[in-house]
């Protein structure tokens, strides 16, 4: 099994602008007519696709798609060696820090929103990451 992200974006060529800024991932091709890019560079392809503000979430759906922050259950982390130029080079491209960068026994935390509403945590490992956490059986 192999996985892919998707994020919606109004604009795939700003959003494609932003995310190779931001985390240093190219644009490997442009898809149906340049309104999918998909960007390279990470574990998996993320690919941005662009649909217009307003339009309905999927058919049948009352909430429609918006561009300012917004929460939804499902988001990036990005796994970074070294927390503050990472997010010194997100804010450059146009993230938005959300609160402070948090520290914890698993490592250190910046919460983030893109220019288009989504979330997106940078995530610095620290020990044993998430084992240092684990439940005990």
């Amino acid at each position: 099994m192999r996985f892919i992200m998707n994020i919606d974006v109004p604009d795939v060529r700003q959003a494609a602008a932003f995310y190779e800024s931001a985390f240093g991932l190219r644009t490997s091709r442009l898809l149906f007519e340049g309104t999918v890019a998909e960007m390279a560079g990470g574990p998996v392809p993320i690919y941005l696709l662009q649909k217009e503000p307003g339009s309905p979430a999927f058919r049948g759906a009352g909430e429609r798609r918006r561009f300012e922050r917004h929460w939804t259950p499902v988001h990036l982390d990005v796994i970074v060696d070294a927390i503050e130029p990472a997010l010194e080079r997100a804010l450059r491209a146009g993230a938005t820090l959300e609160g402070r960068v948090q520290d914890f026994a698993w490592g250190r935390l910046a919460v983030l929103g893109d220019p288009f509403g989504n979330g997106i945590c940078l995530l610095q490992w620290q020990g044993r990451g998430y084992d240092e956490v684990q439940d005990q059986d």
